[in-house]
C-alpha cells in the first residue's frame, strides 16, 4: 500500500536533511545581500531581489553553505559510513572547487576579454564587440565562511 502524493510531499518538506540545505542557502544569500546593502552596493529593488534569490558569489557562499549543511546532514541522520554521506562529500568538494576555482577563474578572464574587445572596439580595430559573461566565484574565505555556517545550520537541523 503506498503512500498519497500529499503525505510523501509533506514528509519531503519536513525532512531536516532538505530543510537544513534549503535554510542554509537561503541565510546565506541574506547575509550576502545585507552586507551588499550596508555597504551601499545595492541601489534598487530588482537588485535586492537578484541578489536575494538567484546573483552567485560573494560573502559568504551560498553554494558551499547549502553542500556544508548537506553533508553534515547526512552525517548525522545516515552515518559518516553510509554511501549518501560519501556521495554528498563527493559532490561537497566538486561544488566548492567549482565556486573557488572554476567559475572564479572563468570571471577574471572574461573581465579582461571584456576589457581588450572595448578597447578594440574603441580603437576602431573591431567593428562591434559583444562582452562575455563576468560569472563572479569566490575567494577562499568566502568558501570558508559559507562551509562553517553550512556546518552550522546542518548540525542545527540534526540536533534540535
Amino acid at each position: 500500500m503506498g503512500m498519497s502524493a500529499k503525505f510523501q510531499l509533506q514528509m519531503f518538506i519536513s525532512n531536516p536533511v532538505f530543510l537544513s540545505a534549503v535554510f542554509s542557502w537561503l541565510s546565506a544569500q541574506f547575509i550576502k545581500t545585507l552586507i551588499r546593502l550596508i555597504s551601499g552596493h545595492i541601489h534598487s529593488v530588482s537588485e535586492l531581489f537578484s541578489l536575494l534569490f538567484w546573483k552567485t558569489g560573494g560573502m559568504p557562499s551560498s553554494h558551499s553553505a547549502l553542500v556544508a549543511a548537506l553533508i553534515t546532514s547526512i552525517g548525522y541522520h545516515s552515518g559518516i559510513n553510509s554511501d549518501v554521506f560519501i556521495l554528498a562529500c563527493c559532490f561537497a568538494l566538486v561544488t566548492v572547487r567549482d565556486a573557488v576555482g572554476v567559475r572564479r577563474s572563468s570571471g577574471i578572464q572574461a573581465n579582461i576579454i571584456n576589457k581588450i574587445g572595448k578597447e578594440l572596439q574603441k580603437g576602431e580595430i573591431i567593428p562591434s564587440f559583444n562582452p562575455a559573461k563576468e560569472v563572479q566565484g569566490h575567494k577562499p574565505l568566502e568558501v570558508v565562511v559559507g562551509c562553517l555556517l553550512g556546518a552550522f545550520i546542518g548540525t542545527a537541523f540534526s540536533i534540535l
